[in-house]
């Protein structure tokens, strides 16, 4: 039995072979990453984010962004030596089978190295698959041989040789955040992303309500809380909510180190098919924790600004296919029906329509 569960299913007769509940394909992470700078065609680009600055304060690389130069401040012996590597994990989950082929998903976990260029390192031989399994919600059993590979690479580092200088150095690596859509999002970082609690950095902090006659849960309306307080739309009363002004501010962000207190309230990672599936005291009225993440085992977690970003693929596919089935009026797609326009009626302007 392994972190609360069998390993492997229940044998039946006699000469049969054992069958696992689960399978982890893994990829040790440190031998690619130290031939990037045993190739010559490499090596010369893995400090190209140093070198490299913004034109008119646009923001045209990873290290142009907040997140990047919070974490330079944070650690500075990383940041001194410019071919430490930056690291970004990205997970999504597909059906090898399609659709029609009995429920069954793949989760390849990709990580992608951001000392290169944008050009580069979008590319596929610089997408390191490091584990591909099936997990379901215990995906936190399957990130344990990433997370020991991480850490070592923090801590006690790895011995590389520089083919461009002719010499040996210490080679560290960082993962600065994960990118996935809002499925993978909960899995990862723990916080459910259903209902009125869905996003991670306001947590309780927004005034998201039920419409009354379709029943889900509402933003819309109150993102004008993050506009300057002289924006022409904070006073608008006609082209938002029904004759409100908007005068609360934007919510603060909790820091790493105040989450990490947050989660450590709900015990040790639960590794076992349970993990997940707590119902811990409070969900969905003050939080919707349903675990602690592994990645919280990281050293330098907590001192992340950004740990989790959305996959703005799955965004824009969604937002233009509700748009375009309603401007086309697609049968069975558009979300003009007759109880969206009772909220209208509710909650905007009558007059305006």
């Amino acid at each position: 039995m392994t972190y609360g569960h069998f390993r492997y299913k229940p044998r039946i007769g006699r000469g049969k072979t054992l069958v696992a509940y689960k399978k982890l394909t893994c990829f040790p992470i440190t031998p690619r990453l130290q031939r990037l700078f045993m190739s010559p065609r490499t090596v010369e680009h893995m400090t190209w984010h140093q070198s490299h600055h913004a034109v008119d304060e646009v923001m045209v690389h990873s290290s142009n962004e907040e997140a990047w130069k919070h974490f330079n401040s944070v650690h500075p012996h990383f940041s001194a030596e410019s071919r430490n590597v930056r690291l970004r994990l990205c997970i999504d989950g597909f059906n090898p089978f399609g659709s029609f082929a009995a429920p069954y998903s793949c989760w390849p976990v990709i990580l992608t190295v951001y000392n290169l260029s944008s050009g580069m390192c979008m590319r596929l031989e610089f997408m390191f698959l490091s584990m591909f399994s099936s997990p379901g919600r215990n995906i936190d059993v399957c990130f344990l041989p990433l997370i020991d590979d991480l850490t070592r690479l923090w801590s006690s580092e790895a011995l590389t040789y520089d083919i461009s200088r002719k010499y040996n150095f210490v080679m560290r690596a960082a993962l600065m955040w994960i990118i996935n859509d809002s499925s993978a999002y909960e899995m990862v970082s723990g916080w459910s992303t259903h209902g009125k609690l869905a996003c991670l950095y306001r947590m309780e902090n927004n005034k998201a309500f039920t419409l009354t006659n379709r029943g889900k849960v509402f933003f819309f309306y109150y993102h004008r809380r993050f506009l300057s307080p002289n924006h022409r739309y904070i006073k608008n009363k006609k082209d938002f909510f029904v004759g409100r002004v908007e005068k609360d501010v934007a919510p603060l962000c909790l820091s790493g180190e105040e989450l990490i207190v947050i989660v450590s309230e709900y015990g040790d990672i639960v590794f076992s098919f349970q993990s997940g599936k707590q119902k811990f005291p409070g969900f969905g009225l003050t939080h919707n924790w349903v675990k602690r993440s592994i990645f919280w085992e990281l050293p330098y977690w907590k001192t992340n600004l950004l740990r989790h970003n959305l996959d703005v693929m799955h965004i824009e596919k969604n937002v233009f296919e509700n748009i375009f089935n309603i401007v086309m009026d697609v049968k069975g797609k558009t979300k003009d029906n007759i109880k969206a326009r009772l909220d209208v009626v509710l909650f905007y302007n009558s007059k305006n329509m």
